[in-house]
């Protein structure tokens, strides 16, 4: 079989079906009226599945599959999300097991003097109707409002405990001998299984035997181009040295037959044995033995922040046309960020460069195309998310957006919740069931997010997405996504993948990774991109506003080429933002009003997954 123009069919893998919707325009917002004029009787009528249609596998050599399609947005008349009741009214749910009480926050928070003693003395008086019914709840520090529910659970989770114990550790993540989970059970609220199927290629390159590229370049020692030792795939890859001069290593392919790459983005297959003197990573796509050419950079390596490449891993990325990062010859870039050309190519090479300390051996085992964002995004999408549960989340940021009508996912630290500083139970209850808001996670104890996830040992660290787990199912927030504290997934300190532990709870995990924005679906959806940092402060660094919305920016080019942009945010305030992690309320309204011109539709985290097909 001949890799390099074999046509694979796109066909989807596992999950369920994405929700149906009625057309914006009976609801209103086909006028783009604001959120808060909208008829409060009406209800969208979910539940009805969309017809399948579209592509028939058969015309992609894969005889006699059933076609499969997807909705079209523009038939929809598709510019805000959803008004799902599913996301409005949380569905009963077993109740957590009783936990210890939580020990006190590292650090008290400051006062904020726009909190006023009107809101203490309103969470107060909340805090006494929170009263112990059948089920109970955990509320904020773990401790239980009794309940014959929390035994129940409580009962289930011994017995889990004992089975796994019995049967020689059931929950155990098995990683090559390693002691530090042997004896784990599996978790109470393990994920439903709602994650990103895979997409099936329309071309693919495996590296097996006669696929024709070579490796070379200035940078390259060695190389074995049909290599039998290391692989995921058939029964070879590529495998390459660099010689540590800092120079380019590639492996390469011209004067394939001309592809059309629009609708498309490139998935690579990789693995770089050890990071150590990894220096970045780069994908070029052109013709004419690449004197023309567009060009992603990837991966730059990190000596101090989590990287999405590790070593040892297999490494899938995508990049999509709203990543590119340079061109050449012929080919440009336009002011709106859009690529001069997209059919035509018949150039690839998959480049290496090492930090001219020490060499570095890397393995390619695909390179392949998938469509992109744009078959189910055409204007691409926005995840707006916030991560810390400050208060001004709820105070400031959701009058910003009710007035487009857009949700968002707030990443919540359970142990703060309703302390000073910081959002209640009924806030985040009003965020979720009056503005379609996802109550996600991003830590149990203040502790664990004050000191990070790799700094702990796993057990340490899968206690605490135990327990986060639990206490927002016992809450009525079964959102399943999570964002790691300060982004940082890689291993605990006695060797466990973090991200491998968060697979265990949660079906996402966000990081504050952003190479490349996200695609949709997801390469690896334990390591989420995101752009983080961004501000409208004049001397607060991080990723101003003014880039993010300027022509050819981000947004720019999440509309014209399509992608899944997810911002994250953390604390609004009233005047001027001092931080990288504060925008004033003025910005981002500015920033809301920027995507509602552009279009972009605005989803969830847990919506964004409910939506691929």
């Amino acid at each position: 079989m001949n890799n390099d123009s074999t046509p694979y069919g796109e066909q989807p893998r596992g999950g369920n079906q994405p929700y149906g919707e009625q057309p914006y325009g009976q609801q209103g917002y086909g006028q783009r009226r604001p959120y808060g004029e909208q008829d409060g009787g009406q209800r969208d009528q979910y539940g009805r599945q969309q017809d399948h249609g579209g592509q028939e596998y058969g015309q992609q050599g894969y005889g006699q599959r059933e076609p499969y399609g997807q909705q079209e947005y523009g038939q929809q008349q598709y510019g805000r999300r959803p008004q799902d009741p599913q996301y409005r009214t949380p569905q009963p749910q077993p109740q957590a097991p009783q936990q210890p009480a939580a020990p006190q926050p590292s650090r008290e928070p400051e006062p904020e003097e726009s909190r006023g003693t009107g809101r203490a003395a309103r969470f107060d008086r909340r805090s006494a109707l929170r009263l112990t019914g059948k089920g109970g709840l955990l509320v904020a520090g773990g401790a239980l409002l009794g309940g014959a529910g929390s035994q129940a659970v409580a009962a289930v989770t011994d017995g889990a405990k004992k089975a796994g114990a019995a049967a020689g550790g059931v929950g155990d993540l098995a990683l090559g001998g390693s002691k530090a989970t042997a004896n784990w059970t599996v978790p109470a609220f393990a994920p439903s299984g709602r994650r990103p199927r895979w997409r099936r290629a329309t071309w693919s390159q495996q590296f097996q035997a006669g696929h024709g590229w070579t490796a070379g370049g200035a940078g390259t020692a060695s190389a074995a181009e049909n290599d039998t030792e290391v692989f995921t795939r058939g029964t070879q890859a590529v495998r390459v040295s660099t010689n540590g001069s800092g120079k380019q290593s590639y492996i390469r392919r011209a004067g394939l037959p001309a592809m059309n790459l629009k609708g498309k983005m490139i998935r690579l297959i990789f693995r770089v044995d050890d990071d150590v003197d990894l220096a970045k990573m780069v994908f070029y796509a052109g013709t004419s033995s690449l004197a023309n050419h567009f060009s992603w950079t990837f991966h730059v390596h990190s000596k101090t922040s989590a990287n999405y490449v590790q070593a040892g891993e297999w490494v899938t990325v995508h990049l999509q046309w709203a990543d590119v990062t340079g061109a050449a010859g012929t080919f440009s870039i336009g002011a709106d960020g859009v690529p001069s050309v997209k059919d035509g190519i018949t150039d690839f090479s998959f480049a290496v460069y090492d930090d001219a300390k020490g060499p570095v051996t890397y393995h390619l085992q695909a390179v392949e195309l998938v469509p992109d964002t744009t078959d189910v995004f055409p204007n691409g999408v926005v995840s707006i998310t916030f991560d810390d549960s400050h208060f001004s989340v709820h105070d400031l940021a959701r009058p910003a957006m009710d007035a487009y009508g857009f949700p968002a996912t707030l990443y919540n630290i359970a142990e703060p919740i309703g302390k000073s500083g910081f959002v209640t139970i009924e806030e985040m209850r009003s965020l979720q069931n009056s503005s379609g808001w996802e109550m996600a996670g991003h830590s149990y104890l203040t502790s664990a997010h004050t000191t990070g996830y790799a700094k702990m040992t796993a057990q340490a660290v899968d206690d605490d997405f135990r327990h986060l787990r639990e206490w927002l199912v016992s809450n009525g927030f079964t959102s399943e996504h999570f964002a790691y504290p300060h982004g940082s997934f890689q291993k605990t300190t006695d060797g466990i993948p973090v991200d491998l532990i968060a697979a265990r709870h949660f079906t996402t995990a966000r990081s504050i990774i952003s190479e490349t924005i996200e695609s949709f679906a997801p390469a690896m959806p334990y390591r989420l991109k995101s752009l983080t940092g961004i501000t409208d402060g004049p001397n607060a660094g991080g990723a101003q506003l003014s880039k993010l919305i300027a022509p050819g920016g981000r947004l720019d080019r999440c509309k014209n080429n399509g992608d899944w942009l997810i911002l994250c945010l953390h604390k609004v305030v009233a005047s001027e933002a001092k931080t990288s992690t504060e925008i004033a309320q003025a910005g981002l309204r500015t920033l809301m009003k920027a995507i509602d011109e552009r279009d972009i539709p605005v989803v969830t985290v847990e919506e964004a997954m409910a939506y691929y097909k």
